[in-house]
């Protein structure tokens, strides 16, 4: 009945605005508020950030969450169609802008109170596709919203609608539906508890996201990486992210009771169960933090067991935070022109690991705070460079092998030599 009863909506012209804006209060009890164009708090986004911070969600989540909603207000905005009247409709359509449609443009941070030069022009969320990176195999941001973003938004999307039905307000049908195979009820309901879980779509407008192999960064690039850092707190922060196989926001959020050199530990606080569990680091971590500590309080850095472990390199010494940290990766990088990720160093400390045969997957597991082990097996798959390296060595075995016993001449009306070729054999 939906599908015969809805309206074509001509999202091909349609334009998205920089329109509202989700504020960062300073306030523990409301971390960020989503507010509409005319600077108006919204109260159902509000409520529905104090229902995530109830359920425990840390304030990165609260943030991430903020911006899906902020993009929808946006294009709801751009179709003239109020939150609590959207409809299958919207949902659908909304979908189909993100698969299709470049990301919107936005001004300049300078140039948001609309005081931008006559010649000026908008920056542009999206970049030119680029190819894949030569070092890393991995692509560049491009025009288009990833699948894992278009997921992440269906999820957010259909759970504040969730929420918004349960406390009687809304629409009376959850615009992001679930599939409709999971009509009859929940998923793998009827399984054999001896057989893995088949994979189920949820929601009826969540993309296909691929699965995707950890990068990880060769020796002798990371060493590279290593030598291009201009100060001793780079070089730790670097030499505790490679050994630690510690998150991002864990190591930035430590404080300086939370090292232990002479048991060559650090204490972190894990980002889903809120555990803190120290692990360990290597030597080298150690030492280089000691160096940028000793120079960081010669030049007048705050000192004590509940100060921030990383600060900012000029003054006012304020806690180092994480998009300062990308930045400083991104410039060690810029010689060799590289787009390796701070999650990929991560990556790069669990493939070490595990690649230790005196080291168990289990210990692995621990260090890196894994739920299940079958997460932590991803790190024993091989990198693409060695899987390619690996198939061109075959190829080559093959082309100098003798020709094999016992084959056959060929048909009439094939060449011999063009055979030869095919199958990597000698020529004759």
């Amino acid at each position: 009945m939906f599908e015969s009863t809805i309206t074509t909506r001509d999202i091909a012209s349609l334009v998205v605005r920089d329109e509202g804006r989700l504020v960062e209060t300073g306030n523990t009890w409301e971390p960020y508020q989503l507010v509409d164009s005319s600077g108006v708090v919204v109260q159902a986004a509000a409520a529905f950030l104090s229902e995530l911070q109830a359920q425990d969600c840390t304030v990165s989540t609260l943030r991430s969450y903020g911006y899906d909603l902020l993009l929808w207000w946006r294009w709801l905005t751009a179709v003239g169609v109020p939150w609590d009247k959207a409809t299958r409709a919207e949902g659908r359509d909304f979908a189909r802008w993100l698969k299709v449609a470049d990301k919107p443009r936005r001004p300049h941070w300078r140039h948001r109170d609309g005081n931008a030069p006559a010649n000026a022009e908008p920056v542009a969320l999206q970049r030119e596709p680029s190819a894949t990176n030569r070092l890393t195999g991995k692509a560049g941001r491009g025009q288009k919203f990833a699948p894992s973003s278009r997921g992440h938004l269906e999820t957010v999307l259909r759970t504040f609608y969730d929420f918004q039905l349960e406390v009687g307000q809304g629409p009376l049908v959850n615009p992001f539906p679930l599939d409709r195979s999971r009509r009859a009820g929940r998923a793998n309901a009827h399984r054999n508890p001896m057989q893995p879980a088949e994979p189920h779509r949820k929601g009826r407008y969540r993309p296909k996201v691929p699965k995707r192999i950890p990068k990880r960064i060769p020796d002798e690039h990371f060493n590279q990486i290593f030598a291009g850092l201009k100060c001793h707190r780079d070089r730790a922060l670097l030499a505790f992210f490679v050994s630690t196989g510690a998150r991002s926001e864990e190591l930035l959020d430590s404080y300086q009771g939370d090292v232990d050199p002479g048991d060559q530990l650090i204490a972190v606080t894990r980002k889903g169960t809120r555990r803190v569990q120290r692990i360990p680091a290597s030597p080298d971590a150690f030492v280089w933090l000691r160096l940028y500590q000793e120079e960081s309080w010669r030049r007048g850095a705050p000192r004590g067991r509940h100060e921030p472990l990383w600060f900012t390199i000029r003054r006012p010494f304020r806690p180092l935070t994480y998009p300062a940290a990308r930045a400083m990766l991104g410039r060690a990088q810029s010689q060799l022109q590289s787009n390796w990720t701070l999650h990929d160093l991560r990556h790069t400390a669990a493939w070490r690991m595990a690649q230790d045969p005196n080291m168990p997957l289990t210990d692995v597991q621990w260090v890196l705070g894994h739920e299940s082990l079958s997460t932590t097996q991803r790190y024993t798959t091989p990198a693409e460079h060695e899987v390619i390296a690996s198939v061109l060595a075959h190829h080559r075995r093959r082309g100098t092998s003798g020709p094999t016993p016992g084959t056959a001449p060929p048909a009439p009306g094939y060449s011999q030599s063009s055979l030869n070729v095919l199958f990597g054999r000698p020529s004759s």
